[in-house]
């Protein structure tokens, strides 16, 4: 066993809560409150089904996309890995500098405003320091 570094992919989380050591490790996790922003193009989504299933409290992945009109972009993904939108781009870039060192980030659904054709997520990005 060498000093090898391990990747750590946005389910790491959820890998730490579900294995049996998990009361131990879990109080070593912090949540490092960053910045508070919302999903940007929710309105471009072609289901738009999965805005009905979001709540607040609930906790998104995001994941850094390869995307030739922001190089920053991240993805706002819900548990099962489907997109809601994106970090918007006046928000992303210091997350994906973060993201692009190797650290976690997360985000949490702080309010939700659903209007007739359109839905306003809020969320607040977290650094998850383990």
């Amino acid at each position: 066993m060498g000093n090898k570094l391990t990747e750590i992919n946005e389910d790491a989380v959820a890998v730490v809560e579900s294995h049996d050591l998990a009361e131990i490790v879990k109080p070593l996790v912090r949540e490092i409150w960053l910045f508070d922003s919302h999903v940007a193009g929710t309105t471009h989504l072609d289901d738009q089904t999965v805005l009905e299933a979001v709540a607040v409290g609930d906790v998104l992945i995001l994941r850094r996309e390869d995307n030739r009109h922001d190089s920053n972009a991240i993805l706002v993904l819900n548990r099962q890995k489907q997109k809601l939108g994106y970090v918007p781009q006046r928000d992303n870039a210091v997350f994906a500098r973060l993201m692009d060192a190797g650290k976690l980030l997360q985000a949490k659904i702080a309010e939700i405003e659903r209007r007739r054709n359109f839905t306003l997520i809020k969320i607040g990005v977290y650094l998850i320091d383990l």
